[in-house]
Formats: C-alpha cells, structure tokens, sequence
C-alpha cells in the first residue's frame, strides 16, 4: 500500500501544480455583429514581481484598437489636485468635530503608525479622504505600488503602440460619488480602514491571491459583500451605480465595430451586481475565455 500511497501523493501533487501554473487573472468577451470588448479585472497596486500576464490577455490586447479605463488620466497627479482639494476636504468643518472621542484617539494612534504624522494632519480631510490615505499608505508599507498595478502598464503599453485611452469616468466624477456618501457612511469608512490597520489582517494579500487565481467568487466575497455588508450606501454608489452607468457605454461600443479592451477594478467584476450580471439584464452575453 505504500507505493500506491507514494504514487496517490505524486499525482495529487502533480494535480495542484498543474493547477496553479493555469491559473490566470480572469478575462471575459462580449461580441455584436460588428464588434468586440474584453473586460478585465484590475489590482489598482500590485507588486513589482506579480506574474499577472497570460497569452490570452495580451492576444486581446494586441487585437483591440482602444483601452478603456476607470480614468484615462488617473496618473495625472497636477490635474488631480484641485478636485481632491474640492471634494476630499472640508477645512470648515475639522475631522475631529466629525467623530467621537474613541475615533479620535483610534485616528491618531493609526495615522502614528503609518508614518503620517499625528491626528492634527488630517484636519481638514472628509472622512473619506482620511480613510483613502490610510489605505493606500498602509497597502504601499506592504509592498504594493501603482505603478506596478495593471493600469499603469496597460496605459504605458498601449501609448507606446499609439493606441487611444479612454476614460469611463473623469477625475471629478469620481470623486463627486464619494462626496456624495451620507456622513454616517464616509465615518463607517473611515472606521472600517482602522480596524484593518488596527488588525493587520493581510487582505490585500488575500484578493491579490483571488484575482492572480481568476477566483471570481472570493473576489466577490472579499471585497463586494464585504463592502456591501458594512457600508450599503458606499456599495450602491460606488459599486452597482456605476457599473449600471459602464454598461451604458459598452452598449455604445458594441454598437460600433473594431475590438475594445476595457480594464477596471476586479470588484467591479464579481458578485450578484458585476457589470457582467447588468449586461446579461439587457441580453447581453458575456462569455469567460
């Protein structure tokens, strides 16, 4: 029995090996009589050595005229600043006023340990603008950078092949929907980032893992049901609105002809209400390569 249990483990482990190799960032197409869009999910920040390319991404890549993305211009630092400085802060009415003394002292502690100064600093920010910075600081401590995320490489890439990028969204209207939020919920955010900092529960980690193995429903699990579960409000306007407003311009396109490649966040295509599931509400389908 043990040489059939010797050859069980070899082939079991031979399996998962296999397994791992094939798997892949998820990919889908959408086709008309005149044109086609692939849709792919996105990591905003990634480490400099993730190994997220396939074959099949870059033969979709190669064949489409265009890029689609959340922001054509979301590198353009200068362009930013007046409309984060409009939306993402409220120097009429300082943070702390905005949250109790438990918050307050939550705040700073966690701001201390991102390296970003002390409570005082974020005075003037909306909740949600604390809540972004930290995030992004807290993910960039563990190694993960925008300039090594997809849509920076896509975006460089397809300038180099003298491609047009497009823009689902500007700068402003992105911005505009969190602003947008209920005060309750842009505190909720804020609350939700501290207890993340506070746990150090490696969840970057885990969804970067999801998305590298196309696992489309821990996607879904760890970032839309878990946004959806905690802050309602932020899920409808910041996930469903606009992937009901996204499939309004893929209509568009596949009303066109050529081949579009449109990349936006993985989340945005996972769960019960991905732009995938509002376009099958039209009779569109959506076919995984």
């Amino acid at each position: 029995m043990k040489p059939l249990r010797i050859l069980s483990s070899a082939l079991f482990a031979c399996a998962t090996l296999i397994s791992v190799a094939c798997a892949e960032p998820a990919l889908w197409v959408v086709h008309s009589a005149t044109a086609t869009v692939y849709l792919f999910g996105t990591v905003h920040l990634l480490k400099h050595d993730t190994p997220w390319r396939s074959g099949k991404l870059d033969q979709a890549l190669a064949q489409s005229q265009g890029l689609w993305l959340e922001l054509s211009d979301a590198f353009d630092t200068a362009a930013a600043v007046p409309f984060v400085q409009q939306y993402g802060m409220d120097p009429q009415h300082p943070l702390s006023t905005k949250l109790s003394a438990d918050e307050r002292e939550r705040l700073d502690a966690v701001v201390r340990k991102e390296g970003l100064g002390n409570a005082a600093a974020f005075e003037s920010f909306r909740p949600w603008m604390a809540a972004l910075a930290i995030s992004i600081t807290h993910i960039a401590r563990q190694g993960y950078n925008a300039g090594n995320g997809v849509e920076k490489i896509l975006s460089d890439e397809m300038t180099t092949a003298g491609k047009p990028i497009h823009g689902l969204e500007t700068i402003e209207q992105q911005l505009r929907f969190f602003t947008s939020l209920p005060p309750d919920t842009e505190r909720q955010m804020l609350d939700e980032v501290m207890d993340d900092v506070d746990a150090e529960r490696g969840k970057t980690d885990a969804i970067v893992a999801a998305w590298m193995a196309g696992d489309v429903a821990t996607l879904a699990e760890l970032i839309d049901q878990d946004i959806a579960a905690n802050e309602p409000d932020a899920y409808q306007a910041l996930v469903v609105n606009r992937n009901i407003a996204w499939v309004k311009c893929i209509e568009q396109l596949l009303k066109g002809s050529g081949v579009s490649f449109i990349a936006v966040g993985a989340g945005h295509l996972a769960g019960p209400d991905s732009v995938q599931a509002q376009l099958a509400k039209r009779g569109i389908e959506v076919r995984r390569e």
